[in-house]
């Protein structure tokens, strides 16, 4: 009796379930769609304004250029701020990079070609005049292929210093990896080198007997010092020593080695005690620095 009933209440309930059901059954949906009911909306820009915006740029992208300097194919302020209010996702400028102006590309074409025409040894770092044969009156002096340079890597010389390709190229080098460096942000930076000597047919020191200098040759040149972007000097024979531009001028002389032949300074003998020497000589044991 007691089974009876319970397939009774069994059958009431699944028949009060079945009433409650649905005709169909409900059709599955896309993950996708799923999300979108979830996720908040987003604010859409309208495809009336998109393709307004689109066909306005393409108009002007497409349309005969008059000057190619200045033409542009941004849409027009006004069109764009009003596709900006009205579309949130709108970018207010346009990515596309803008060209210089013509004056600023003109100017630096004339400038890249000035240096080109006073470019010697092959390098518009290296400014001067192509000097040629030099010869000297001593047999064991004179230049080959000799060049005046007036400035190197944009550092103009005190005065202009005749030497050999070469030289002038182990120069720039050491301006560009020594020099500069070295100064840093000191005073500015390097406004001038100032240069003792350069070629000049004579023996070693001047010395009666020795032999024909590095200068005589074409293969050298005498820095005493730099003039800075303030105004002030640093000169070896008074800073050498001193504790604010000594290191500087060490750092120098320490770079020099390897980049010429032979390196000397204040420290080597009596005759360099104001200036660098600085010779493209080459010895089977490398630099000589001193």
């Amino acid at each position: 009796m007691r089974v009876l009933c319970v397939l009774v209440s069994v059958s009431v309930f699944i028949s009060s379930t079945a009433w409650a059901a649905p005709e169909t059954s409900l059709r599955p949906m896309a993950r996708d769609q799923i999300a979108m009911i979830a996720a908040p909306s987003r604010p859409v820009a309208r495809p009336s304004i998109i393709e307004s915006a689109l066909a306005t740029s393409l108009a002007r992208q497409f349309r005969p250029k008059t000057n190619p300097h200045h033409e542009t194919t941004d849409i027009a302020p006004a069109e764009r701020r009003a596709f900006a209010a009205q579309s949130p996702q709108a970018t207010g400028q346009s990515v596309r990079p803008s060209l210089r102006p013509f004056g600023i590309v003109q100017k630096a074409m004339a400038k890249r070609q000035e240096r080109a025409r006073g470019a010697i040894c092959g390098d518009p770092a290296l400014q001067g005049d192509i000097v040629g044969f030099v010869p000297g009156r001593l047999s064991a002096c004179g230049i080959q292929d000799g060049v005046r340079v007036r400035s190197v890597a944009g550092i103009p010389l005190s005065q202009k210093a005749v030497m050999d390709c070469t030289t002038a190229k182990a120069l720039k080098q050491w301006v560009t990896k020594g020099m500069k460096p070295a100064i840093g942000g000191t005073g500015g930076g390097v406004a001038q080198i100032k240069v003792a000597a350069h070629y000049a047919c004579r023996t070693r020191n001047n010395q009666s007997g020795a032999k024909i200098s590095e200068h005589g040759k074409g293969r050298a040149i005498d820095i005493s010092g730099f003039r800075l972007r303030d105004g002030s000097e640093i000169t070896l024979l008074q800073g050498w020593d001193r504790r604010d531009t000594g290191p500087i001028l060490r750092k120098m002389h320490q770079r020099a080695c390897g980049i010429f032949g032979t390196v000397l300074g204040p420290d080597s003998d009596r005759f360099h005690k104001d200036h660098f020497h600085f010779d493209t000589a080459r010895y089977r044991s490398g630099s000589f620095c001193r």
